[in-house]
């Protein structure tokens, strides 16, 4: 880790340990009209600035004012924003966007690309395939366990949620958009309560390089909006790709439309498993490797993929955090092991937020389907969404039903930190 990576780390740290009870007192706060993103970036013109303050008032979370608008069960992509699909069409003409097929996974398997496309090649990069992108978060600083954990809001999150308060521990958690909607309760005990960090697991939990552009500009778009909605104005940061299935075509949409950083992982527990009705893997199991990990080298530093989605895979979190602690590891929020800002337009959950607005619409997305946004730029070739990834029915929450742990080694990484922007006159739209 460099000198200025270093400093970095403990400033964050700093600005964490400073946050007050009242909700008051940070070391650092971002300059008021500044964001974290260059004022070329097209997030500007999604989540547009404003003169003074956020200046909204939003719904209460969990009321029907709040839910409004918002597809219950899959990623809609007919009453999508047209700023958005601007911005990916945008993005496409300016060859930012590459043109990847679509690949197609089956009964549960790594996804599989068309003769030619090889993924582990630095057109695809498929982080399946063990291929790894400047720019991705998958390891900690030495010494560093970065806490996160993904599938959440659940009723399994409760107790973790008082396990963590107990501790005064803040983690990130990546949420599912539907299960915000499900579990709205849950949901502010992690941001209002916790003051935890709040990212993005897309909106219903499908292998993303299944979908076409405009597929994944939706399960991204509207889990953002919302969290945006429920946050007070906060714009996510990051986000992991559930299944770890990634790759450039999906990170550009991610980057160059949203301003997402793609976040992988190093170590997985298979934690998910534990409330499935063949479990691949036993608590005993996942208590050996984290011993393994916890009492081993601190080099790379630690982000192991856990997962609030049940009682049993919580437990196993709370049964190895005392190795933690008693191993000297530094206990960080992924948001806060990366040394920067926790959302875009604000640097963490209880420190001010720039003026943000979602696009051309005021507070929500439209009640009603739109005009059909015409997607010829966005559009890949055809090809059938698989089973596999298809979202649940409304009434049931979505988690993970298989990690790709196995997949996932250290990689040492330099994170580069360069953002690509579009211009502004290709978007169409004034920025404040």
């Amino acid at each position: 880790m460099s000198r200025l990576s270093a400093i970095l780390l403990l400033a964050t740290t700093a600005v964490y340990a400073s946050v007050a009870p009242a909700h008051e007192s940070h070391t650092e706060k971002p300059p008021r009209n500044k964001w974290y993103q260059e004022d070329d970036h097209p997030v500007h013109a999604l989540f547009k600035r404003g003169p003074v303050g956020d200046g909204i008032i939003y719904p209460a979370v969990g009321t029907p004012e709040w839910s409004a608008g918002f597809p219950p069960t899959t990623a809609d992509t007919t009453m999508l924003p047209k700023t958005w699909v601007d911005a990916l069409n945008a993005a496409a003409l300016a060859g930012k966007i590459p043109d990847i097929p679509q690949s197609t996974a089956t009964n549960g398997l790594d996804p599989v690309y068309p003769t030619g496309y090889d993924p582990s090649s630095p057109t695809v990069c498929s982080s399946t395939a063990k291929c790894v992108t400047p720019g991705d978060v998958w390891d900690a600083p030495p010494g560093v366990v970065a806490l996160s954990f993904d599938d959440g809001p659940l009723p399994a999150s409760d107790q973790l949620y008082q396990f963590l308060a107990s501790k005064s521990e803040h983690v990130t958690h990546f949420f599912i958009g539907t299960n915000i909607l499900l579990y709205p309760e849950q949901f502010k005990t992690a941001f209002e309560t916790n003051q935890d960090d709040i990212a993005v697991h897309t909106w219903t939990h499908p292998y993303m390089t299944t979908n076409s552009n405009l597929q994944v500009l939706a399960e991204l778009g509207w889990s953002m909006e919302l969290i945006h909605n429920s946050t007070g104005g906060r714009i996510p940061k990051y986000w992991r790709p559930p299944y770890g299935d990634c790759d450039m075509r999906v990170r550009a949409i991610a980057k160059e439309v949203f301003g997402l950083t793609t976040v992988i992982w190093n170590q997985d527990t298979d934690d998910w498993t534990l409330s499935e009705p063949v479990p691949l893997t036993t608590p005993e199991k996942i208590q050996q490797q984290m011993t393994q990990w916890l009492t081993g080298p601190k080099t790379p530093g630690l982000v192991i993929l856990e997962h609030e989605l049940s009682d049993l895979s919580v437990k196993s979190f709370m049964d190895a955090y005392p190795m933690m602690v008693s191993n000297g590891w530094k206990r960080l929020s992924l948001v806060q092991m990366d040394a920067g800002s926790a959302y875009q337009n604000a640097w963490n959950s209880t420190s001010k937020v720039n003026p943000a607005n979602v696009g051309d619409l005021a507070v929500k997305p439209p009640a009603l389907p739109s005009a059909k946004p015409t997607a010829s730029l966005a559009k890949l070739p055809a090809s059938p969404l698989p089973s596999s990834a298809k979202p649940a029915s409304s009434n049931k929450p979505l988690g993970n039903q298989k990690s790709g742990a196995t997949h996932f080694s250290a990689a040492s990484l330099a994170l580069s930190g360069i953002t690509a922007a579009i211009v502004a006159a290709a978007l169409g739209i004034i920025m404040s």
